[in-house]
């Protein structure tokens, strides 16, 4: 079952940004204005949001921002778990598992929808066994994966 779907605005952004300052205070991490101010943006946009998009929006409150300015936050974000990369669509949505106290080494699986960009989080650790077992059968060692899986979704399909 999904965990996020990450189609529509979050229902609670401030709490999402609040328990995003904390997770970064315990690991020692500082989420200074700008990186809240991106990873607001991720939140706001309700679906998986690429980096120029980001840089957009950011130029038309800092008109100075650079391609660096943006990647260097989404980096910081990546690794903090307060984010994820759907590698598929090359974007960016926010790690609903963080919310769930989760670190952000969980294993995590992504849904996403092919005609609308619906986009939910999965947190299956059977599917995460399943890949690192076959991984290993042949003869890899894997360190992390991620599963991004292209479909419809329920919506889509029931329309159609």
């Amino acid at each position: 079952m999904p965990h996020g779907d990450h189609h529509h605005p979050a229902a609670d952004q401030s709490g999402a940004l609040r328990e995003a300052e904390e997770a970064c205070l315990r690991r020692g991490a500082q989420l200074t204005p700008l990186r809240r101010r991106v990873l607001e943006m991720v939140l706001e946009a309700g679906q998986p949001v690429g980096a120029y998009a980001l840089l957009d929006r950011l130029r038309a409150e800092r008109p100075g921002a650079a391609p660096p300015t943006v990647y260097r936050a989404l980096d910081f974000l990546l690794a903090q778990g307060l984010i994820h990369r759907i590698e598929r669509l090359n974007a960016f949505i926010p790690c609903t598992e963080a919310a769930h106290g989760h670190d952000h080494e969980h294993p995590h699986q992504f849904l996403i929808c092919r005609n609308c960009g619906r986009t939910a989080e999965l947190s299956d650790d059977s599917v995460a066994a399943a890949v690192a077992a076959a991984a290993r059968a042949a003869g890899f060692s894997p360190a992390r994966a991620t599963v991004e899986v292209e479909g419809t979704c329920e919506a889509c399909a029931a329309a159609a």
